[in-house]
């Protein structure tokens, strides 16, 4: 067990911390979602394969990835495959796709502790969607984690979304039934709004256990897009190569892949606690 937890004591890579529980009576891990609740996310034998499921999932790559890229937020969308759960999901994609034609960035005064950004991708509107089915194994760890704290549903057999921003925090989370498009405006034009809080503790929502180093992670970022800078201004007198466009159906530029409050996470061989630190909220639009 010490051989496990050792690498995430050394690097603290994850968002977490590990303590360990005295009750020796205790023999099974648990992961709670937070100091304030005792929800309980998962709980098991703890080794090195349920220790990777609990800190990684091929959907929680793909919003660090969107992240990274820059996007604004990633709207993750948990449905059935129903034919009822399809016409919601497209709704909700449609009317995302028209708010990003018509939202607009804040301005950027570099005077103003609010608009001031850290090192990170380039600065760009762009909402996206991720597709998760509630039956996925893979994932339900992070369905868990995503309905949140105090959830009010079971997203095991409820539909629901929910958008995450910044550094993996998520804002909050919807049936897809009571996610009407009134609610899904406010909570997307408040993403892409100027910041008003300082402290995290003062950010709505709450953080996802995401197993990447941030402060890492975003400063390659930054670096990467000021070596594409440096690249346009090396090619501003190159010859230019002929455009192609691909015109594809509507559907096929939709990628299904795109995607607190501490969240206390609990793993021990007696019991282990592990919490999730918390995360500056980065204003990454």
């Amino acid at each position: 067990m010490q051989d496990v937890l050792r690498p995430l004591r050394a690097n603290g890579k994850a968002n977490m911390d590990i303590t360990t529980s005295r009750d020796a009576t205790v023999m099974q891990a648990e992961l709670r979602n937070s100091r304030e609740s005792n929800q309980l996310v998962w709980s098991g034998a703890l080794d090195q394969a349920s220790l990777a499921a609990l800190l990684d999932s091929p959907a929680r790559k793909k919003i660090v990835e969107s992240i990274l890229a820059g996007d604004s937020f990633i709207w993750v969308i948990a449905d059935n495959g129903s034919p009822l759960d399809l016409v919601e999901a497209e709704r909700i994609e449609k009317r995302l796709r028209f708010l990003e034609q018509v939202a607009a960035l804040p301005i950027q005064d570099p005077n103003d502790p609010d608009s001031q950004l850290g090192p990170g991708p380039p600065l760009r509107l762009k909402f996206t969607t991720l597709r998760l089915r509630r039956d996925d194994p893979a994932e339900r760890v992070l369905l868990k984690m995503l309905a949140g704290p105090k959830s009010e549903f079971d997203p095991e057999t409820t539909s629901f979304a929910a958008p995450v921003f910044g550094k993996g925090r998520v804002l909050g989370a919807w049936p897809l039934t009571l996610l009407d498009d009134a609610t899904l405006e406010e909570a997307s034009m408040f993403l892409v709004g100027r910041c008003g809080c300082r402290i995290k503790n003062d950010n709505p929502g709450w953080d996802l256990l995401l197993n990447v180093d941030w402060e890492m992670a975003l400063n390659a970022a930054g670096q990467a897009r000021m070596g594409a800078k440096e690249g346009n201004k090396a090619d501003v007198f190159a010859p230019q190569a002929p455009q192609v466009v691909a015109i594809v159906p509507e559907a096929a530029t939709q990628d299904p892949g795109k995607g607190g409050d501490f969240l206390w996470v609990a793993l021990s061989a007696v019991i282990l606690a592990i919490i999730v630190l918390w995360g500056l909220k980065s204003r990454r639009v």
